[in-house]
């Protein structure tokens, strides 16, 4: 069954063009929604169907039995990720799931009028999104996955990017000096000063004496004084 959300955050928007995923496969679009924990009616539901497609898939999916370790595409954005690394900080307070989809999903505003600039649906902005969950077998990997099929824009936000202002990144002590680098010298070892006396010096070629043919002695060519 297909749930549509309530007001969430979208992260990760990639619904205009779809990308490879960072374990490889097939493109596909994907949204990541930040799903304020206040909205318990909708993140128990969400767990209610995660549950559901667990047991209906039990014989058709997971060869008899629900996997002890179940993946599911939910996740506390208080807590960690499944690498193990921290959520960022606009995860806080809020349950942190991504829908994706081979096919890309309807995308449409307050209107229900189709958006077709890119620009229009960013992350930061709040949408409502309709997905549904399906079991995976593949590879020794057995869990649950969020399909995504609409998406709807609601309200405007601040963007999730990481900007840096011209002043950031050039003022201040990163203004230009002129030089390659602002590093001190005495940071790092000069050059080796090599002193002649560790190496051999460059041989003095002998003249040749045209008269005999061999090395000129001192004084000059011989017979000439």
């Amino acid at each position: 069954m297909a749930i549509t959300t309530g007001k969430v955050r979208a992260s990760y928007v990639n619904i205009f063009q779809p990308r490879v995923p960072e374990n490889g496969g097939d493109p596909k679009y994907s949204i990541t929604l930040l799903i304020p924990k206040t909205d318990v009616a909708i993140i128990n539901a969400i767990y209610g169907e995660i549950e559901k497609v667990k047991q209906e898939s039990a014989q058709t999916v997971f060869n008899g039995m629900v996997p002890p370790m179940c993946r599911i595409p939910i996740h506390d954005g208080d807590g960690l990720r499944p690498s193990g690394e921290a959520f960022g900080e606009e995860c806080k307070g809020h349950m942190v799931m991504t829908a994706s989809s081979y096919l890309q999903p309807s995308i449409v505003g307050l209107d229900l009028q189709p958006i077709i600039n890119p620009a229009e649906l960013y992350s930061g902005c709040y949408i409502r999104a309709n997905i549904n969950f399906f079991a995976y077998n593949k590879n020794g990997n057995k869990g649950i996955g969020c399909g995504l099929n609409a998406v709807q824009k609601i309200e405007d936000g601040e963007p999730l990017t990481f900007q840096v202002s011209a002043e950031e990144a050039f003022g201040g002590s990163n203004s230009y000096s002129g030089m390659t680098g602002t590093y001190q010298q005495s940071q790092y070892a000069q050059p080796t000063q090599f002193q002649q006396s560790q190496y051999a010096q460059p041989t003095q070629f002998q003249q040749i004496d045209p008269a005999t043919g061999g090395p000129m002695m001192a004084g000059g060519i011989m017979g000439i004084g």
